[in-house]
């Protein structure tokens, strides 16, 4: 039997985080990543935006507000000081009508709230940062957005952590609980002195086995962008539409990717099983059957109307529906140069199934021998280092 002071589940960017944190904190003991692919990074954290967020969407009193606006700060820091490329473009978020100037107003108290620096702007002064821009009268510009390769950042933290002494084992699945201490894994038994499920997809199963998430399940969104053929530099800086503030998804818009060049997206089409990438693979009929039927209930009743939801989404499978939406962002927006879908991701959105409401912030839940991250979503993936702080503060407290 394998020990470990510390085992995480999971070696996704919050989990190699937190791992290091846990190393920082106690250089003494022995901490240990379990993940089941053949390398880290293979989901959330490798099919991301690659977008490091600002902070300005959310209101004050989130995690996500001080953790997004403390990463980003962070992580620009480090892939500085890693010469990790960075495109430091900023974004525009546009009105399409009067009716969303209120909700541009609203964005601005937030960002000034959460101390994120956000410029109302005029159209003409829109149109300075990116000429093919199209906004009624006012938008918003963040200087401090940008985009990174998510695959280059992981890659240098993960290296960092195996250097501080963090052991990662791959092809590690997570199977079963067998006691308090210890947990069936595919390569062996492992005995956990605290045991940190970051499991992201599975987060809700294996929090059951512990006797968390009672009143939580992962439901699963596809996530697709479309491909410009464009040359780099057609666009200047992202731009993004006025958000549905009431949702946790922000819309079909424009990133541009460290390389210059542009993508649209995502969607948020929801997913029938937890790994539904392309095709059938990964199919599994139990997560299909349990999860058709949470649709289903879902279609009948839902706090955020399901219905409309997914509907609107599955629309999106469309390169010209998708192209549509974007065209009323900017100029000059042409299907023919949107042929290339790039490869989807998983949004593990975690779900109230007493309240039927998705989840707008971080949740956790544990004691004193173990702590499971059961909400991360977007901007998880900016809020890596400041949330694995709070996390190691939380077990702490827990573990005395």
């Amino acid at each position: 039997m394998k020990k470990a002071d510390f085992l995480l589940i999971g070696g996704g960017i919050i989990g190699i985080s937190i791992a290091r944190e846990l190393k920082k904190r106690y250089p003494d003991s022995s901490v240990c990543i379990l993940e089941k692919e053949p390398e880290c990074g293979l989901h959330a954290s490798g099919r991301n935006s690659g977008v490091l967020h600002a902070g300005f969407y959310y209101t004050a009193d989130s995690f996500k507000a001080r953790f997004t606006r403390d990463g980003n700060q962070r992580l620009t820091e480090y892939c500085d000081s890693k010469n990790i490329k960075l495109n430091k473009c900023g974004k525009l978020v546009v009105a399409q009508n009067e009716s969303e100037l209120k909700w541009l107003d609203e964005l601005m108290v937030r960002a000034g709230k959460n101390g994120v620096p956000l410029e109302s702007i005029t159209e003409e002064e829109s149109k300075s940062i990116e000429p093919r821009v199209k906004t009624f009268q006012r938008a918003l510009f963040s200087p401090s957005t940008s985009s990174v390769n998510p695959k280059d950042l992981l890659q240098a933290i993960q290296f960092d952590a195996i250097q501080e002494g963090v052991q990662i084992c791959t092809n590690a699945r997570y199977l079963h609980r067998k006691d308090k201490k210890v947990i069936q894994a595919s390569n062996g038994l492992f005995e956990a002195g605290y045991l940190i499920n970051v499991a992201g997809l599975y987060a809700d199963k294996i929090g059951r086995d512990f006797g968390f998430s009672e009143d939580y399940r992962i439901l699963p969104f596809k996530g697709l962008y479309l491909y410009s053929n464009e040359p780099a530099g057609s666009l200047r800086t992202h731009i993004y539409p006025v958000p549905d503030l009431a949702n946790p998804f922000l819309g079909v818009h424009f990133t541009v990717t460290t390389d210059g060049k542009t993508k649209l997206g995502p969607t948020a089409i929801p997913a029938f099983w937890r790994e539904q990438y392309e095709g059938w693979g990964n199919f599994s009929f139990n997560e299909l059957t349990e999860i058709l039927l949470r649709q289903a209930g879902l279609f009948l009743s839902s706090n955020f109307d399901f219905k409309a939801l997914a509907f609107r989404e599955l629309k999106k499978y469309s390169r010209t529906k998708m192209v549509s939406l974007a065209s009323s962002l900017a100029k000059g927006v042409d299907i023919k140069n949107y042929r290339q879908w790039g490869k989807p991701g998983i949004r593990a959105q975690l779900l109230n199934i007493r309240e039927k409401k998705l989840e707008m912030d971080f949740v956790l839940e544990g004691d004193d021998s173990s702590m499971h991250i059961l909400n991360a979503v977007s901007p998880g993936f900016t809020c890596a280092l400041p949330f694995a702080e709070y996390v190691c503060d939380q077990i702490k407290n827990k573990s005395g």
